[in-house]
């Protein structure tokens, strides 16, 4: 059970009110709606190490495969750690999240190893989120690519994404050109992430994952926290009802063809298959040798060979 008299700082997760918060603070203004290319735009704000945003990504990938022809999501990075100088609520250092993490994998059915915080430390969620807009410069499509990869190096693989070995590695498995990473990472993207900070202070973000829809004419809704995926469908609709979901190919080798990695969780929202039977299926294509599973202590993800 997660202790609410904690909920103070923005490590430690709140996974009933689904959410990452930021420090209190006076400066938030009411965010402004603008024009959009597609019929609604997404403005998500996130950061690679909110736990409260991995436990969204079987509902942002329903999302996607659902309504991703006639949404525009815009990724932009918020900076839920800036450093260590800040603490409160029953956290001051970064062992103090190890456990923390460890239940709210648990809570979301989304696996998460906690020991990353006792083994190899991040000091910072800076700078992965300033080698997210590095990519984002490259390629939007990679760059997605690597936030989840980046994750899952965090999440699963206990890596300190804060290094820039790490970092590196990550933009060669998705394709980067990591020369022309290097650079933007030093340069570019510095510029950028100021960007992200300032327009999330001016949206009056106070914690991640918050989305934003907005319409053409200005108009929108605002989910805030890790939902069921009804509340990001029901955000869209009420922008516009007459929206209609494309009825994607649910079996196993079009979703692996499309995600290369995915969990019990994710499986089973994607699919259509129950929780309770996704695990089984999964593990029978490993049987078959056409996907792998890698295991921790907290659960499992499926990857394609």
């Amino acid at each position: 059970m997660i202790d609410k008299t904690l909920k103070i700082n923005a490590l430690l997760c709140d996974p009933e009110e689904g959410i990452c918060s930021l420090p209190e603070t006076d400066n938030y203004v009411e965010p402004i709606g603008e024009a959009v290319d597609k019929n609604i735009k997404v403005i998500y704000f996130t950061d690679p190490i909110c736990s409260s945003c991995w436990g969204i990504e079987p509902q942002l990938r329903k999302l996607k495969l659902e309504y991703g022809d006639k949404i525009d999501i815009e990724y932009r990075m918020g900076g839920l750690l800036p450093d260590w100088s800040y603490n409160g609520g029953g956290i001051s250092k970064p062992s103090d999240v190890a456990h923390h993490w460890d239940e709210v994998s648990l809570y979301y059915d989304m696996p998460i190893d906690g020991v990353v915080w006792l083994e190899d430390p991040l000091d910072s969620s800076y700078p992965p989120s300033i080698a997210f807009k590095a990519a984002q410069i490259q390629s939007e499509e990679k760059a997605i690519l690597f936030l989840r990869k980046i994750r899952e190096m965090v999440f699963l693989d206990k890596k300190n994404i804060a290094k820039t070995e790490n970092l590196l590695l990550a933009a060669n498995a998705v394709g980067l050109n990591t020369e022309q990473f290097k650079i933007d990472f030093e340069g570019k993207a510095k510029i950028l992430f100021e960007e992200d900070l300032q327009l999330a202070r001016e949206f009056g973000v106070r914690g991640f994952p918050t989305m934003f829809f907005l319409d053409k004419l200005g108009n929108r809704e605002v989910v805030y926290g890790s939902k069921p995926y009804a509340a990001y469908e029901n955000a869209i609709l009420k922008l516009n009802p007459e929206m209609v979901r494309y009825d994607y190919k649910k079996s196993w080798d079009a979703l692996f063809a499309k995600y290369s990695s995915l969990t019990a969780k994710e499986f089973s929202e994607l699919s259509g298959v129950s929780r309770e039977e996704s695990e089984g299926v999964l593990d029978s294509l490993v049987d078959k040798k056409v996907l792998k599973k890698v295991s921790i202590k907290n659960g499992s993800i499926w990857k394609r060979l």
